[in-house]
C-alpha cells in the first residue's frame, strides 16, 4: 500500500514537514512553505526515504542551496524544485536518480554550468533548467546520453557557444526551448533528423509515458512552455506540443531549408537574432505550424508562395526585417495584423502599400524622366545619405551587435514604437 501526502494549493508556511518512512508519493506545490531542502532530505537515516517516487515541491518560497544528499533517493522518478529562490550550483549528486523522469529546476536562481553527472539520467523525459543564470555551453551529451527527451527547456539563461550537432540524435524530442540565451553561430542543418518533429502528429511519442506517471488522476507530466507568444502550461495535451524555440540569441547565417522537413512542428520561433537571408520555400511544407516568429532578424527577399499551405497558421509575425514584394494573396495572410508586417518593405494587403502590376513596390526615386541637373542632386543626396549611414552605424547601431543588453533594450524599443505607431494611423483611419 503506498502512501501520500497531498497538500497542494494550499497556503501552508514554515518549513518543510518530517517525512514518513514510507512516503512514496509527497505533493506540496503552491503553499507557501519556506527555508531549506537540507534539514528535510539529509538529516535522515539513508533508509528514510528510500520509497520517495515522487517530490513536488513547485512554487514555493524555498531558499538556500540545493543540498548534495540525492544517493538516497534512488528510486525518485519526479523531482520538481520550479518556482521558488534556491541558489547556488546544481549538485552533483542528482545524477545518481537513475530512475529520474522529470527534472524540473525553473524559475531559481541557480549559478554554475550544468553538471555532466546529469549524463546518467538516461530515462529523463522532460528536463526543464529554464529561467536561470546557468554558464557555460549547453551540454552535447544531452544529445548522445538523454535519449528518450522529450521536451527540454533550457530558456532565459546564459548559455553561450552554438548548438551543439548531437542535439539533433534526440529522436523523441519533441519540444526544444533555447531561447533568451547567448548562444551564436548558425542553426544545425541536421535539425531535420528531429524525427518527432518531422512526422505529421500523432500519440505514438508521448502516450505511453503520458499516463504511466498518472497516479489515480493525481499527477501528470506537465511543462509550461511559451508558444503563440505567451506561455502555457501543457498537461494531459502535453503530448500534442511540438515547438523550436530559439529566439533572442545571436544566431548568425541564413534560415537552413532543411527546417522545412520538420513537417509536424507546430511552433517556430526563430525571432530577435542576426539571420540572414531568404525565408525558404519550402517552409510550406510544414502544414501543421500554428505559430511562426521570424521578427527583428536581417532577412531579406520576397514572402515565399508556399505560405499559402500553412492553412493552421494563426500567429505570424515577420516585422522589423528587409522583406521585399507583395504579400502573397488569396491566402490567410491577409487575415493578419498590420503589426506583423511593419518594419519591411512590403506591399499589398493588409499594409496600406500598393504594388505595380509586377508585385513591386512603384519606384519614384528618380522622379520619373529627368535632365543631367536635375539626377546631379539625387547623386548628391544619395552621397549625404551613405556618409549619413556609415556615421549612423558606427555611432549608433554597431554597439546593438556587440553589446546584447543594448540589442535587448533596442528591440522592446522598436516593438513599442510600431505599436503606437499602428493605434495612431488605425485612429485615424487609415
Amino acid at each position: 500500500m503506498s502512501s501520500m501526502v497531498d497538500l497542494r494549493s494550499n497556503q501552508f508556511t514554515g518549513p518543510l514537514p518530517r517525512a514518513s518512512s514510507d512516503l512514496e508519493f509527497l505533493f506540496l506545490s503552491k503553499n507557501l512553505i519556506s527555508g531549506s531542502l537540507s534539514n528535510f532530505l539529509c538529516n535522515f537515516p539513508p533508509t528514510k526515504l528510500e520509497t520517495l517516487s515522487i517530490l513536488d515541491i513547485e512554487s514555493n518560497h524555498l531558499s538556500g542551496a540545493i543540498p548534495d544528499c540525492w544517493v538516497n533517493l534512488q528510486r525518485l522518478r519526479v523531482l520538481n524544485l520550479g518556482n521558488n529562490n534556491l541558489t547556488g550550483t546544481i549538485p552533483i549528486s542528482l545524477g545518481s536518480m537513475l530512475l529520474i523522469e522529470l527534472l524540473n529546476l525553473r524559475n531559481n536562481n541557480l549559478v554554475g554550468e550544468v553538471p555532466s553527472t546529469l549524463d546518467n539520467l538516461s530515462d529523463m523525459l522532460i528536463l526543464d533548467l529554464s529561467e536561470n543564470h546557468l554558464t557555460g555551453s549547453i551540454p552535447a551529451w544531452i544529445g548522445d546520453e538523454l535519449s528518450k527527451l522529450v521536451v527540454l527547456n533550457l530558456r532565459t539563461n546564459n548559455f553561450q557557444a552554438y548548438i551543439p550537432d548531437r542535439i539533433c540524435f534526440l529522436n523523441s524530442l519533441q519540444v526544444l526551448d533555447l531561447g533568451y540565451n547567448n548562444i551564436s553561430g548558425a542553426i544545425p542543418k541536421c535539425f531535420s533528423n528531429l524525427s518527432a518533429m518531422a512526422t505529421k502528429p500523432s500519440d505514438q511519442h508521448l502516450s505511453y509515458w503520458a499516463f504511466e506517471l498518472v497516479f489515480d488522476n493525481l499527477f501528470y507530466l506537465d511543462a509550461l512552455l511559451v508558444t503563440r507568444g505567451r506561455e502555457d502550461e501543457y498537461s494531459t495535451t502535453l503530448r500534442l506540443v511540438t515547438s523550436i524555440d530559439l529566439s533572442v540569441n545571436s544566431l548568425t547565417g541564413e534560415i537552413p531549408k532543411e527546417l522545412g522537413n520538420l513537417m509536424g512542428l507546430r511552433s517556430l520561433n526563430l525571432s530577435k537574432n542576426l539571420l540572414i537571408g531568404k525565408i525558404p520555400e519550402n517552409i510550406g511544407n510544414m502544414e501543421v505550424l500554428e505559430s511562426f516568429d521570424l521578427s527583428m532578424n536581417r532577412l531579406h527577399g520576397e514572402i515565399p508562395s508556399s505560405f499559402s499551405n500553412l492553412n493552421f497558421l494563426n500567429h505570424l509575425n515577420l516585422s522589423y526585417n528587409n522583406l521585399t514584394g507583395q504579400i502573397p494573396s488569396g491566402t490567410q495572410l491577409q487575415s493578419f495584423d498590420r503589426s506583423s508586417y511593419i518594419g519591411n518593405h512590403l506591399c499589398g494587403p493588409p499594409v496600406t502599400k500598393n504594388c505595380s502590376g509586377n508585385g513591386e513596390t512603384p519606384d519614384f526615386t528618380n522622379g520619373g524622366s529627368s535632365g543631367g541637373k536635375k539626377r546631379s542632386k539625387v547623386n548628391w543626396l544619395y552621397v549625404s545619405i551613405v556618409l549619413g549611414f556609415v556615421m549612423g552605424f558606427w555611432g549608433v547601431v554597431a554597439p546593438l551587435f556587440f553589446i546584447r543588453s543594448w540589442r535587448f533594450a533596442y528591440y522592446q524599443k522598436l516593438e513599442q514604437i510600431g505599436d503606437k505607431l499602428y493605434v495612431f494611423w488605425a485612429t485615424i483611419g487609415m
